[in-house]
This record gives structure tokens, sequence and C-alpha cells, in this order.
């Protein structure tokens, strides 16, 4: 490289040569001309030699080689306005292949957390702890400008009564774009219903399609989580229509849950229609009541309701932040299938839906605290009962999330 191009091109970054304390190049002693300014573009990563660690400042470039040094310049601020005309075909054809290198080193995003949780039960005759960590990886890439795909492994260890337990399971496969006006969601999922988890709360493996903003809606079908470890017997189909919109101060929102052959607490299908509306009644303080209409085929098959207050709520990425929550529940059979509260996960020797005959009725309440940028703790206390019999449950559930 010619001595008034290194000297130029380190004028051209604009950053002074003493900022770096070493030259890697063992072909450029200290003393020569172009230590500094060689020093300077290897630190700025412009310029870096070849594969035997010497620089070969006497060697001839090609076009090309000077297009990837000028292309690396430009990228760190230079202006290289002359150099950039010179090469203008070099570049043309080498801005497209580094677009695409910048694009592929950024198409794979990692994000996780782990949560450690603990839960302490008593009601029916039974009395459980429970402790766990579970941990999860979430791995999202762009597949072009309109499509991504994500997918999640989740690990959780099992201690105390369970110490020694540990399972790890690759738990989420699916993509996301756009047809048209339509958002697409299609493999194994997590889908939480419109009414904040009262009816299911778990993982899918199917199609959703939603459309619209201001009034939108949401249809999906697919087959429901398999397996069942606590909730149900065997994942069976299931489809949801969900619609929802703003009137005035009032969030509306009506759905239709259908589940066939999930083998669940006695029941082959679920299905309800659903009606929400959220409402403000002071700054921070939000009202929502959401009534279910139960047209499962069973006897006396009840509508169900729940009433919730929320005030504030934590956030994770503001430290000291904090929300208070209370719910009352009344949910016959055939009104819910995985609901989002945890009062169903801490038993061992018989789940939670076994003991609420009838269905259940209570209430939860809640608190959340943001001890640290990313690091939210919970605790929630339930006591509920079946609506048949005398079989009852208290349970206090708390964790503390590590989100990174």
């Amino acid at each position: 490289m010619k001595k008034s191009l290194v000297l130029a091109m380190a004028m051209a970054l604009g950053v002074t040569a003493s900022a770096y304390a070493a030259n890697p190049f063992s072909d450029v002693p200290a003393g020569h001309w172009a230590y500094d300014s060689v020093a300077k573009l290897a630190a700025a990563g412009v310029v870096d030699g070849y594969a035997d660690g010497a620089f070969d400042g006497d060697k001839l470039m090609t076009r090309y080689e000077m297009a990837q040094i000028v292309a690396k310049a430009m990228a760190k601020g230079a202006d290289c306005d002359k150099l950039a005309a010179e090469f203008a075909d070099e570049l043309d054809t080498l801005g497209v292949r580094v677009a695409k290198l910048e694009k592929g080193a950024d198409n794979v995003k990692i994000t996780g957390e782990t949560r450690l949780r603990y839960w302490s039960y008593e009601g029916s005759g039974k009395e459980h702890d429970k402790t766990n960590l579970r941990t999860r990886i979430w791995i999202k890439g762009q597949v072009n400008d309109d499509w991504t795909y994500t997918s999640m492994i989740e690990n959780v260890q099992d201690f105390g009564d369970d110490d020694g337990e540990e399972d790890t399971k690759f738990q989420r496969a699916y993509v996301n774009g756009k047809l048209g006006g339509l958002k697409v969601q299609a493999g194994r999922y997590s889908y939480c219903d419109y009414l904040g988890g009262l009816v299911y709360d778990d993982r899918m493996e199917g199609l959703q399609l939603s459309y619209g903003k201001d009034v939108k809606l949401v249809a999906g079908f697919g087959k429901a989580k398999d397996g069942a470890e606590k909730k149900y017997g065997n994942g069976g189909d299931m489809a949801y229509v969900e619609l929802g919109t703003k009137l005035g101060m009032v969030d509306a929102k009506v759905a239709y849950y259908k589940f066939e052959d999930v083998q669940w607490v006695g029941l082959e299908d679920v299905e309800m229609y659903a009606l929400n509306a959220g409402l403000p009644l002071a700054k921070d303080l939000k009202f929502a009541a959401t009534y279910l209409i139960n047209e499962t085929d069973i006897d006396n098959a009840d509508d169900g309701y729940v009433l919730a207050l929320n005030y504030k709520g934590a956030k994770a990425a503001k430290p000291g932040s904090w929300g208070l929550w209370a719910k009352w529940y009344d949910q016959p059979v055939g009104t819910y299938v995985a609901p989002t509260f945890e009062a169903d996960d801490a038993a061992a020797d018989q789940t939670f839906f076994d003991d609420m005959t009838g269905g259940f009725e209570g209430y939860g309440i809640g608190a959340d605290y943001a001890i640290a940028k990313n690091i939210v703790a919970q605790v929630k206390w339930y006591d509920l009962e079946a609506q048949e019999g005398n079989n009852e449950r208290e349970m206090l559930y708390t964790q503390v999330n590590f989100s990174f």
C-alpha cells in the first residue's frame, strides 16, 4: 500500500494513533514510517494483514482487496468519497456481500429466563411442598423481512421431595409472518387465551391467524398440549375465535373455545363462549370481569365468572416497580381446561383438578416487585374450594425470575 494512501486512510478515520497500544504486524516495527497509521487501521478493523501475520505493505493489492479496505473504512465513518468513486464497481459487488454478512451476524438472537419457584399447599387431607428451578432458552431467527422462526428449550430441576429429578425438553418451535393483511403463527407455540389465561394457557400445536388493530380478530386451531403430566389426560383438538376492541374507556372482548377428546377430569369435550370487559377505575387501577357461558354437554353445565383488580405492575426493566392483584374465581367444570394460575402445579400425589370436583371457586391475591433490572420477585396466595363435595386447597406460591 502506498505511503500516501495509508496516511490518508488513517486520517480519514479521525482517531489519534496514540489510542492504540501496539501494532499487530511483524513486518511493521516501531519506528517504521507507517507504524502509527497501520496500528490505527488495524485497531479499527480496517486492515487485517495476511495469514502469516505480516502486513506486506510493499505488495501490490488487487482492486478487489483495496475495495474491501475502503468498504471497511466507510463503515467506520471515514470520508472516502474519492476512493469510493474510484472503486464504485467493486464496492457495488462487495456491498451486497457485506450487507448479507452483517445481516447474518444479527440474524439469530438468543434470550432466556430462569425461575426459582416454591409451592406450599394443604387441603383435602394432603400437604405438599415443592421447589424447582426452571430455565428457558429462546432462539429467534430472521427468515426474511416478513417471517421469523422461534424455538425454546426448557430445563426443569426439582428439589426437596423430588430431589434429583431433571428434565430438558424442546418445548416450542414455530414461525411468525405475514400473508397479505393477515398475521400468521404456526407450529408448536404458547397460547394464552384473550382472557388472561382463565381457560387455557399452555403449549399447543397448530395455526393461528390474526387481523386488524383497533378491532382485532384472532382465530386458531390445532392440538392441545399432549402428554398431560398434570392438567389433563391426552391432548386433543382445540379451536378458538377471539374478537377484541375498545368501546370508549372499556376494553371489550368476546370469544369462543372448543376442545375435543381432551379426556380431562371425566370430560372428553369442553365448549364455551366468553365475554370480557376491562375498565380503568383510577390511575394505575383496573377492573376486569369475565363471564363464561358453559356449552359443555354435561348435566347442570353452569356458567362461570371471574372478577379481577390490578394495581400497577412490576416491570423487569424498571427496578423498584411493583404491582398488586386480586381475583375471585367461580368456574364450574366445563369453563376451563388449563388455566394460568399455579394452584394446579403443586401436587405430587393427586392433581388439583381431581380435588376440585365439579369445578372450583375462591380467591387469589398476589404481588410482584422488580428487585433489580431483569430480576422480579412474585408471591401469590390461593384459597379455593370444590363446587361439589368438601375438597379445598390453600396454597402459597413464590418465585424469583431472572431474564437475560
